[in-house]
């Protein structure tokens, strides 16, 4: 069947525990946030605009940098048509992405019966059919030589990827490596002189900056839309993207199915995020990987093909004082909790690092590696910076008493990081 896209995976499951937001570390397993969010190949549109009358504010501004002779250099910021210059300068190095693969469907069984397959000739077992399931996404370059970013959905299971340039130019392209858990992917084609886009620091990026996204929303190439960024370091377990270890860029851009992988840009022309997700539901609600973190597994994908996750494997909880009042009231909860703030292990993984380690159930981590943590999400994202084999000292109250354990996190699971 051809026209069905691919490349998203089940909705992650509701916790069975009232108030409790657990986190799976290893494959950042949360169930926080009330609502879910769907990869940019399916999901509902949003719909903001750039007023003029704002863009013309900014005619005094300081001009651009002047960038490599390789990367697409950002026009003056006292344009009057500061939008489109920009769009017309790095519009170039944002392809399109369509990817493909064969699968093996079995008719119903139904059709096995002897009295269906005598229709097929010889009265042998009906042979399964094959479809194309196709998907469409939007992607960058970032080096001259063809290394194009996007996202990972976008070329899940693709037996081929075909990249397109606005000037009609197709390659094939090979994944170099794809990371699930964050989902970053990396495409090479074989060309030379191509246009590049220029990276930024996102770190730096605050809310209420304006953005600009370009990508090829439901088929329609090069589409562009604008907005501001509405906030920074959204976590996985806020919107609701359970399986992925991402601190994303929200902004109010508009962003539709098939943007997944196109850039996100700053008023310089410069890359500050890739465009992947929007909450199910929301209005003009988009979200981006920072372009920092891209950066990182993008490098990790092209020297060894793979990106070495941190994993520790425990679920926890953020501790408030009604999330306690819950835990010790409930008759079916295997532990009772003494502190109001924390984070609680609510339980251990079988042979996991933390089994080995020492951390029991009912824990409250209060530091790792030396500093204090409060919420699930900062004891997450110092496990994503610990490093693989390496000894990380977990700080936690037990029965009233603080003691320090050395837990050695190992490689995420395949099949953790395959959810």
């Amino acid at each position: 069947m051809e026209g069905k896209e691919f490349g998203l995976g089940p909705r992650p499951k509701r916790s069975l525990i009232a108030s409790m937001a657990l986190v799976l570390l290893g494959a950042g397993v949360a169930t926080a946030g009330n609502q879910g969010i769907v990869a940019l190949n399916g999901g509902p549109k949003g719909n903001q605009s750039l007023q003029a009358s704002v863009i013309g504010s900014l005619a005094n501004a300081n001009p651009a940098p002047a960038q490599s002779s390789l990367a697409v250099v950002a026009p003056s910021m006292s344009s009057p048509n500061l939008i489109a210059d920009i769009v017309r300068q790095v519009g170039p190095a944002v392809v399109r992405i369509d990817a493909s693969r064969r699968v093996q469907t079995n008719l119903p069984p139904m059709f096995q019966d002897p009295f269906f397959r005598q229709f097929f000739g010889n009265g042998g077992p009906v042979p399964p059919s094959r479809e194309i399931q196709r998907g469409v996404g939007s992607g960058f370059i970032t080096t001259a030589d063809g290394r194009v970013i996007t996202n990972a959905h976008v070329v899940e299971g693709a037996d081929r990827v075909q990249v397109t340039l606005k000037d009609g130019r197709s390659f094939t392209g090979q994944v170099v490596g794809a990371d699930p858990v964050t989902d970053v992917a990396v495409i090479k084609i074989a060309a030379q002189g191509l246009p590049t886009l220029t990276l930024s620091n996102s770190d730096q990026i605050q809310p209420g900056e304006w953005a600009i996204a370009i990508g090829n929303p439901l088929g329609l190439d090069n589409t562009v839309t604008a907005g501001i960024i509405s906030a920074t370091g959204r976590s996985s377990s806020e919107v609701g993207v359970p399986d992925k270890r991402v601190s994303f860029i929200q902004t109010d851009a508009a962003i539709n199915p098939g943007n997944s992988g196109g850039p996100l840009l700053n008023l310089k022309g410069q890359v500050i995020g890739v465009n992947t997700a929007i909450i199910q539901g929301a209005q003009g609600l988009g979200f981006a990987i920072p372009i920092n973190t891209v950066e990182q597994i993008s490098t990790q994908l092209v020297d060894k093909g793979r990106v070495d996750h941190a994993y520790l494997g425990i679920q926890m909880v953020t501790l408030s004082p009604s999330t306690k009042e819950s835990i010790n009231n409930d008759p079916n909860s295997p532990f009772t909790v003494e502190a109001d703030s924390g984070v609680l292990v609510a339980r251990i993984m079988p042979n996991s690092p933390a089994a080995q380690g020492g951390l029991r159930t009912g824990d409250v981590i209060t530091a790792i590696g030396g500093q204090a943590v409060r919420q699930s999400e900062a004891v997450q994202r110092a496990v994503e910076a610990a490093k693989v084999g390496q000894n990380l000292a977990v700080t936690v109250q037990r029965n009233g008493r603080e003691q320090t354990l050395t837990v050695r996190p190992g490689p995420l699971p395949a099949n953790l990081s395959n959810r």
